[in-house]
């Protein structure tokens, strides 16, 4: 159940609860959980440490969690320098498009050979003039009038902005989701060491109990070592989830940009509150394709390779611009007079070599692939959406029937140790009725798990995580 709440986002193995067992007769050692949430270089997962580590334990909220996350994730920090570089290539299209402002001073010295121009045989006119100086100041300034091509990149250009900006929004939204599912998963992990701890103290009770009445003549040594190995694979239970929620606990500091080797504790548990009765499949699909910033940036790339397209088909359009110049020159500062000169053409492409009609073939191409992958992403979120649904229902009847199994299954442990005590039965039923406790702690335990992390993605199926989870922790706290 928790895998398939956090695998729909295409973001790695999630480290879930033990399977349910079917079985109360099952060895002493459980299954074994995984800490490694993250897939390989997953950037989601990363961060930038901030700060310096204190010998004191920090009080960690999954509020603050989220707070540092949003900080410093390193996913958020390459998506908001993603947009910074989408900006710089929409100023590019649009310097193409303003006018082009140049001021140049200069002074040459020269000296003209007038013979090699033809200029020769003049009377009184040398050969060769000068040396002399040109002293010119003159400003230029060059003004596209008409380039529909240009004006199509610059408006694609826009629409990539605006995509990069969704994106990172989404990032934000995928960062909310998995720092919640890192901080669940580490009450989880909270929540497994202290009943195993409690499970260690039965064990070890039943055991002195089963030695003494060994003392006593009353049962046989069996008894005795039977408790034992049961007390001793509770142990070793208990320092293999130990270990495991301290890895967990790494997780989670890695993920929001806690300093290296800074300690710190859980403060917030792990909730059980029904979804609102409003919450339907219908209108969660309605505000998924109208918010998810995801969607909304696919939306914007197709409508940029709808623009690039058009772009490139106005290549074969003629295009128009003007130059001009003014300024002073003259052989001294104090003998310069003004000259200009203003230039209008128009540019008419006549045979280019089939440039435009590759660069129009192309940008087809890319237009075709952004509405597949816009159609594909809608399909995305309509699985997404109802697989939260079918998790949330699934998971919701697993806590009821684990809140129920739990409370029978200490009430068959109590019931094991009096008739053990009494000396009507042996110690296998008491050892049987241990494990069955185990087995509906760690049921209750995965099931609530499941329950809250289904609710982490659905809000992210529908784009509103961000602000959902912070509403759901506050309500919380």
């Amino acid at each position: 159940m928790g895998i398939s709440a956090i695998a729909c986002f295409g973001q790695g193995p999630v480290s879930a609860a033990p399977p349910p067992r079917a079985s109360q007769d099952t060895a002493p050692v459980r299954p074994r959980t995984s800490t490694t949430l993250a897939a390989q270089g997953d950037r989601t997962f990363g961060s930038i440490p901030s700060g310096t580590a204190t010998p004191e334990t920090l009080d960690l909220t999954m509020e603050g969690a989220l707070s540092r996350a949003l900080r410093y994730n390193l996913a958020l920090t390459e998506g908001s320098e993603n947009v910074r570089i989408q900006r710089a290539a929409r100023l590019r299209a649009l310097s193409l498009l303003l006018p082009n402002v140049a001021a140049r001073p200069s002074i040459a010295g020269q000296q003209v050979n007038l013979a090699a121009f033809g200029f020769s045989g003049f009377p009184g006119m040398p050969s060769v003039v000068g040396p002399f100086n040109v002293y010119d100041a003159r400003g230029s300034a060059s003004v596209t009038l008409l380039n529909v091509r240009d004006l199509g990149n610059y408006r694609a250009a826009r629409e990539e902005v605006a995509a990069a900006e969704f994106a990172v929004k989404d990032a934000r939204e995928q960062v909310v989701v998995i720092v919640t599912t890192l901080y669940l998963q580490a009450v989880a992990g909270t929540a497994r060491v202290e009943a195993q701890r409690s499970q260690v103290a039965t064990a070890g009770a039943a055991y002195r109990q089963a030695l003494a009445r060994k003392d006593a003549g009353t049962v046989p040594g069996i008894d005795v070592l039977r408790a034992q190995v049961q007390w001793q694979a509770e142990q070793q239970q208990l320092i293999f989830y130990e270990g495991e929620f301290e890895k967990q606990k790494l997780n989670l500091a890695r993920a929001i940009g806690l300093p290296p080797g800074q300690t710190f504790r859980l403060a917030d548990g792990a909730p059980y509150t029904p979804l609102p009765p409003d919450t339907t499949l219908e209108s969660t699909l309605d505000r998924a394709y109208r918010e998810r910033s995801d969607y909304r940036a696919a939306e914007a790339l197709v409508r940029a390779a709808e623009l690039s397209k058009s772009a490139a088909r106005a290549g074969f359009l003629p295009s128009a611009g003007v130059d001009a110049n003014y300024g002073v020159i003259g052989n001294s500062p104090a003998r310069m007079h003004g000259s200009f000169s203003v230039a209008a053409a128009v540019n008419i492409p006549i045979f280019q070599g089939g440039r435009v009609r590759a660069d129009v073939e192309a940008a087809d191409a890319a237009l075709r692939q952004r509405r597949a992958e816009l159609d594909d992403l809608r399909g995305k979120i309509d699985a997404e959406v109802r697989t939260a649904f079918v998790d949330l229902t699934s998971a919701s009847r697993q806590v009821d029937v684990a809140v129920q199994n739990t409370a029978l299954a200490r009430q068959q442990l109590e019931q094991a140790q009096d008739r053990f005590a009494a000396g009507v039965t042996n110690n296998l039923e008491v050892v049987q009725a241990q494990q069955a406790v185990a087995l509906a702690n760690e049921n209750h335990i995965a099931a609530l798990y499941a329950f809250n992390a289904a609710k982490a993605a659905l809000v992210r199926a529908r784009g509103d995580a961000e602000q959902s989870i912070k509403d759901y922790v506050r309500r919380k706290q």
